[in-house]
């Protein structure tokens, strides 16, 4: 396995592939990896020749510096977990300076409003930090196709509209959410949540699911009005928002339109750790 922490190296070694006329996939990370992650590899692997898989805690998407310091490093682990899927994936894990060159700052977007709830409502400038992020890493790669999960729906939507903004002719590729045996969405942060914790969080999932069943003889409003009941009278977890919203535009819904898909979104604090999800209602 290759594993490069410059961006001369990587553009050289990746450049030489394209000379052999191979495809490219980039799967972008920060590291911690787990089933969810390798569900994006092994996609990105079935439809290209060589995979890059970017590992990188990137300090300006963190809104809390707290919660950077925090998240989990795994770094070695990852290497292993990885070697095991395929030779066909290098690594590409620079430091903070080799990606900002000492200025470790955001770039401003505009992304038509879909920034301004939900995520972007709680996390000031995260969006921001995101949109930097991948459009380096989509500019250092150059990609065929560039692939993140739908747990980070709202993310992967914005990831869409900067991609049409800038203009970059990479396809960005969603892929299903992977979850626990109790049905909590996979994320590296389950990681430092309780043991029991843990078990219980698969109640997540379950509202959401629950609020799909209701969905199509409850208005929009009685959903979010139940849903926030069930979480008032768990005592494990806080919830942070509970949202339906359209899945294009990621507008909260008012009234269900006919003709629309929506889904369902939610944060949950639980130990300490903040948790989201969501789920297509239609």
């Amino acid at each position: 396995m290759e594993i490069f922490d410059r961006k001369k190296e990587l553009n050289s070694f990746i450049m030489e592939q394209r000379k052999k006329d191979h495809s490219i996939g980039l799967v972008p990370t920060m590291g911690a990896l787990h089933t969810g992650h390798i569900s994006l590899a092994k996609k990105a692997l079935s439809e290209n020749d060589l995979v890059v898989v970017s590992i990188f805690v990137n300090p300006t998407q963190f809104d809390k510096k707290d919660d950077l310091e925090k998240y989990p490093r795994t770094f070695e682990k990852d290497i292993e977990l990885l070697k095991q899927v395929s030779d066909n994936i290098v690594v590409f894990a620079p430091t903070v300076d080799e990606i900002y060159q000492g200025k470790v700052i955001s770039e401003s977007y505009e992304f038509d409003g879909l920034d301004k709830v939900m995520e972007g409502e709680f996390r000031s400038g995260h969006f921001d930090g995101v949109g930097t992020i991948v459009e380096l890493l989509l500019r250092t790669v150059a990609p065929d196709r560039a692939y993140f999960g739908e747990k980070d729906f709202q993310q992967l939507q914005i990831i869409r509209k900067m991609a049409e903004i800038k203009d970059l002719p990479f396809a960005i590729i969603g892929c299903p959410i992977e979850r626990e045996q109790n049905g909590l969405a996979m994320s590296s942060r389950n990681e430092r949540l309780s043991k029991n914790t843990r078990a219980q969080a698969g109640f997540i999932h379950t509202t959401l699911q629950a609020a799909k069943a209701k969905f199509g003889t409850k208005s929009a409003v009685d959903i979010k009005d139940w849903a926030k009941s069930e979480f008032e009278q768990h005592p494990l977890f806080d919830l942070e928002y509970f949202e339906i919203a359209d899945e294009n535009t990621l507008t909260p819904a008012l009234k269900i339109q006919d003709n629309q898909k929506y889904r369902a979104f939610i944060a949950v604090y639980a130990d300490g750790v903040r948790l989201i999800d969501n789920l297509r209602l239609n």
